[in-house]
């Protein structure tokens, strides 16, 4: 308030009181939170928090904003919130916050042992700085561990009944389709979504595992959704029922175009990898159930040279779509991948992509991951863009058995992302201001 408002506390009091009055003349559901509450002395803050409830909030968020206070403390200001705000029996307590000392679920869970029934997460982590807390580790903390917070939540130490409302089963596949919309990966050794995270090389945990998998494992994996590679096993003799019947076991629904497009790739690989996993067809249909359709280049054909002792070179065919022509250009860099890159920059008239003194585009990010153990998997690549006309961010990602095809492809993809927001002059309405929202 000192600093960022410029406020006195009878002065943040009033507004509070108007802002949550005025809000709740709107709608039913008014949630308030109180900026970096941790660290804000209690007593106002209970008086704050009061004040809300009286105006009409049926919410109050407790926020760790920048990721400071530690489990014992969270739980400590819940319990004394819930004994010093009026009307706190009335309303929901919400908790956020943020994962600067690496502590985020572990806050969340000090926090439901001390009152909170709502705890805002997100998929994978993400978020500001260093993240929020992973969604993920805060539900299978809770349902694995269900006995022990049963009783906080005012239910016998031996329920069964369900601490959260997330299907369990959806957990992996939300996190592989975050990964593949943000760009953002998840490390190897993450709890519970990382790939790492039901792996066993030690020589005494592999045999323990052979034995009673409950000897090193307390999540089954099935349960977060990873099922086992059984039944019928797909490859290039596989026709179309079998493709299809898979995507179905594995939960998705394609269009019949999409599943035309995703069943030609799925051939294509097969012509290289004796067997398909689950995890290759996932990356298959997340290629090609991109939205496309906007775009204005199409990448051809690339090809390269590079070695020891020779320059990168590479030439690279694309199609553009605006003026219905097909373009080849080559450029030297400092490996194949960048001089993929380059010869992509002068076909669509662009400089930079990581150079010195980038004017046109700026690499801000380029990462390769396997999609699958193997000479033969899949490598997905994620390339984040930042248009320095804008400081918009764009991401594009793509999957093949050749890297430096992978690479090419989800860079093109990144770059008709953010040339289409160049020439897309259409003003953007905040939600809540659309027709649509009008309409309602």
């Amino acid at each position: 308030m000192e600093h960022k408002l410029k406020k006195p506390r009878p002065e943040v009091l009033a507004i509070t009181k108007e802002m949550v009055t005025l809000a709740r003349s709107h709608v039913e559901d008014v949630e308030f939170s109180a900026e970096d509450a941790l660290r804000s002395d209690w007593s106002f803050l209970a008086e704050l928090y009061s004040v809300a409830i009286k105006a009409g909030a049926t919410t109050l968020n407790v926020p760790d904003t920048v990721g400071f206070t530690t489990p014992s403390e969270f739980r400590s200001l819940m319990e004394y919130l819930r004994t010093n705000v009026e009307g706190i029996q009335d309303v929901t307590l919400s908790v956020h916050g943020h994962n600067d000392l690496g502590m985020a679920v572990a806050n969340f869970l000090g926090a439901v042992e001390g009152g909170a029934r709502q705890i805002e997460v997100t998929i994978n982590g993400i978020g500001e700085r260093a993240g929020n807390a992973a969604l993920e580790e805060v539900v299978m903390a809770l349902h694995v561990r269900k006995q022990y917070y049963n009783p906080f939540l005012g239910l016998p130490a031996d329920s069964d009944k369900p601490l959260t409302n997330i299907k369990l089963k959806e957990i992996h596949r939300s996190s592989k389709l975050v990964t593949a919309l943000t760009g953002m990966m998840v490390q190897a050794n993450k709890a519970i979504v990382g790939a790492n995270a039901f792996a066993h090389e030690s020589g005494i945990h592999q045999d323990g595992m052979l034995k009673n998998k409950l000897t090193y494992e307390i999540v089954d994996a099935s349960t977060i959704g990873i099922e086992d590679n059984e039944g019928i096993v797909l490859g290039k003799h596989s026709g179309r029922a079998a493709f299809r019947s898979r995507l179905t076991e594995m939960g998705m629904t394609l269009t019949d175009d999409e599943t035309n497009k995703a069943f030609v790739r799925f051939k294509e690989l097969a012509d290289k990898k004796k067997e398909i996993s689950s995890q290759d067809l996932e990356s298959i249909v997340n290629d090609e159930s991109q939205d496309l359709t906007a775009n204005r280049f199409t990448l051809k054909g690339v090809q390269v040279t590079c070695g020891a002792g020779v320059i990168a070179t590479a030439t690279v065919t694309l199609y553009d779509m605006k003026d219905n022509v097909e373009r080849t250009d080559a450029s030297i860099g400092t490996g194949p991948v960048d001089a993929s890159f380059q010869a992509v920059n002068r076909l669509c008239g662009l400089t930079g992509a990581g150079q010195a003194s980038p004017s046109e585009v700026r690499l801000l990010e380029f990462s390769v991951s396997s999609v699958t153990a193997g000479i033969d998997a899949l490598g997905e690549v994620t390339v984040r863009l930042q248009d320095p006309k804008s400081g918009k961010v764009f991401y594009g990602r793509a999957a093949d058995t050749d890297i430096v095809v992978a690479s090419t492809h989800a860079y093109v993809n990144a770059l008709n992302r953010m040339l289409l927001q160049r020439t897309d002059l259409t003003p953007k309405l905040h939600p809540q201001f659309s027709a649509a929202a009008r309409a309602v």
